[in-house]
């Protein structure tokens, strides 16, 4: 049970050592502990160091109040072969077990996973049972991190009623479908602000496309007028200088027809140049407007591009009968399918269906399989995997490694919004969002006649998943992935396979 505050931050400000830039700089804003408060914004942009300075985890100048306890999701399982219910003890040694064979109960888990070690659990059981521990404990405050990833579409949509049902969290998500379902609130950290406002996402979506429609506008606007001033100021000096050097130059016997001539021409030099300032001065005003518009605009100069390759045939890719089987028996009912060359296909199902191991037998792994997998003739195919493990070095190494062109490469991670910075350190250091914009840039600087993406948005902001949306659908390469995100595949398939 929470008792309903406010979290109150002031004058928030947080930089990393030996970085330029702070994270935060002054920032002021508040929350109330019985909101369900989504957390958006870009990769890097500070969501997650937010959430640990909340857990006290850094040293910052301002002031962060709340009455409630702060618990974070993930929170680490030091002995994994621990039971869910002996890690469970451990946090709560008066834990009820009704309460929380109740909270798996609402998940939809069976009880049975209290015994069974952790290790043996899938990813969706550990989101579930660490979910339930945590909402158990009295006057709790979760900080939820991506909890949606590696759970399929029913896993989310089970943890999405499951969350709805409860009160008093910070969420960091960027599945917008799931949080269209689940928040209340939206906090955003965007370019130059942090703004929070009632509603979902879409909410959020629909208030930040009006605000920087009319900010577009009116800089439209603005660049008018200052270029109308700026003619208008060069006329106006050029008129002072001429009445300034009349008052000053001028030569009796030629010019001067009256004793006041030479007050007139003063008093007419200095109306002349009060006007120039005065419309230097409103240009400068106009500037200064102008300046402050377009900071948090995401979509502005951020389109991808890419370069596809065409083959002579229409049909890539053909499957007969197709079934993968390690042993066990067959993962799934037989499949037959085509992919033709601009189609963008979903493969759709459970997790441990076989989606995976499908797209790792396309791109010619040894997985064993019954029935035919057929590729067309010299076939080029760009693979990103679903994990990022392995990755390390530098930028420029990665590039040789895989025949990369560096300036492209580099210019889709500046678009993907990847600060200049990131380039000099090493791809180890990198957050997991940004690894798989690595993978991501790697796959669009391949020439290839087909992508195979396997779950490509895990990590990945919301604004750079609407930029892949707008490069799939404008660019139309011929791919296909698989992806939890409901609205990615909605807006982006021409076609679906379920399994």
């Amino acid at each position: 049970m929470i008792l309903i505050s406010l979290i109150q931050v002031s004058n928030l400000t947080f930089g990393y050592e030996g970085s330029f830039d702070n994270v935060f700089e002054n920032v002021s804003f508040s929350i109330d502990t019985d909101w369900r408060c989504g957390f958006i914004g870009r990769n890097g942009r500070g969501k997650t160091t937010f959430l640990q300075l909340l857990l006290g985890k850094y040293a910052y100048s301002g002031h962060i109040t709340a009455s409630v306890q702060f618990e974070y999701f993930p929170f680490n399982v030091s002995n994994p072969d621990d039971t869910p219910l002996e890690i469970a003890e451990s946090l709560l040694p008066d834990l009820e077990l009704w309460r929380l064979s109740r909270e798996l109960n609402l998940l939809e888990v069976d009880e049975g996973v209290l015994y069974r070690p952790y290790s043996t659990l899938s990813w969706g059981e550990r989101t579930k049972v660490l979910l339930a521990i945590l909402f158990i404990r009295e006057n709790s405050f979760l900080l939820i991190d991506e909890p949606t990833n590696h759970l399929d579409v029913e896993a989310r949509d089970t943890l999405a009623r499951y969350l709805k049902s409860k009160r008093g969290f910070i969420l960091v998500s960027h599945d917008r479908a799931f949080l269209d379902a689940v928040v209340d609130h939206v906090l955003s950290i965007n370019r130059a602000t942090i703004t929070v406002m009632r509603g979902n996402f879409t909410t959020w979506q629909h208030e930040k496309d009006l605000e920087d429609q009319f900010e577009l506008q009116k800089s439209e606007k603005l660049k008018k007028e200052v270029k109308r001033l700026s003619a208008a100021a060069r006329r106006s000096a050029d008129w002072s200088g001429r009445a300034e050097n009349r008052k000053i130059g001028f030569r009796p016997e030629k010019t001067e027809k009256s004793l006041d001539r030479r007050a007139f021409e003063g008093e007419k030099s200095r109306k002349m140049m009060k006007r120039a300032k005065s419309i230097e001065s409103r240009r400068n005003a106009a500037l200064e407007e102008k300046s402050a518009l377009l900071k948090n605009i995401e979509s502005a100069d951020t389109k991808l591009a890419i370069a596809t390759l065409r083959h002579p045939k229409a049909v890539l890719v053909e499957a007969r009968a197709l079934c993968v089987d390690y042993g066990d028996g067959p993962v799934f009912q037989p499949l037959n399918f085509e992919i033709r060359q601009g189609e963008r296909v979903a493969l759709l199902g459970r997790n441990g269906c076989g989606k995976s191991s499908i797209l790792k037998l396309l791109c010619g792994e040894d997985i064993p399989h019954t029935g035919t997998l057929q590729t067309a003739s010299g076939l080029r195919i760009s693979y990103m995997p679903q994990s990022t493990e392995g990755l390390c070095g530098n930028l420029r190494d990665f590039c040789l490694e895989n025949s990369l062109d560096e300036s492209l490469f580099k210019a889709i991670l500046r678009k993907l919004e990847f600060q200049r910075t990131q380039f000099e350190k090493r791809i180890e250091d990198f957050s997991e969002g940004q690894k798989k914009k690595v993978l991501i840039a790697r796959s669009l600087c391949e020439k290839a006649h087909l992508l195979v993406w396997d779950e490509p948005l895990n990590f990945i902001d919301v604004i750079s998943r609407m930029q892949l949306e707008e490069l799939l659908c404008s660019a139309q390469p011929t791919i296909v992935f698989v992806e939890h995100d409901r609205r990615f595949v909605e807006n982006t398939a021409t076609r679906t396979i379920t399994i």
